[in-house]
């Protein structure tokens, strides 16, 4: 009976092929997974992150708890306005207090509403309702 893995060879020739096989798993999900936006609002998603990028959002606001604390994190900012899009607008065109006022283009400005609303979509970011796991995980903490 052959032992596959008695010698050292076979064991890495195992692995390696088992890691290349994992890896074109994972980038091969997002191409067969149904998505629920169109191409054009894709399109407009990732102008908006390119759009955060540009006016350097990340140095001030936070995204799923990660970016800058002088401004409040804007994960679920969409979702928490009432009158979501006129409101941040509003915010972005005029500035406030420590945010200054942007000149920002009517494309550049509903692209980056596009990219809030997605990720908004996308979950949660308040800290304060995740408990850390002892294997390095989180879960959500229920009230």
């Amino acid at each position: 009976m052959l032992n596959l893995f008695a010698h050292p060879k076979r064991i890495f020739f195992v692995l390696f092929v088992c890691f290349i096989a994992f890896s074109v798993w994972i980038y091969a999900i997002p191409l067969f997974s149904p998505s629920q936006y169109s191409e054009k609002e894709l399109h407009l998603v990732a102008e908006g992150r390119l759009v955060w990028q540009k006016y350097n959002c990340h140095t001030c606001h936070q995204l799923y708890g990660l970016g800058g604390y002088l401004g409040p994190d804007l994960t679920n900012v969409y979702s928490k306005t009432a009158s979501n899009e006129a409101y941040i607008k509003g915010i972005i065109k005029s500035g406030v207090k420590q945010m200054p006022a942007f000149e920002i283009s009517d494309k550049e400005m509903k692209a980056l509403l596009h990219f809030l609303k997605n990720v908004d979509a996308t979950g949660t970011s308040n800290p304060q309702d995740y408990q850390p796991e002892i294997l390095g995980t989180f879960s959500l903490e229920k009230k």
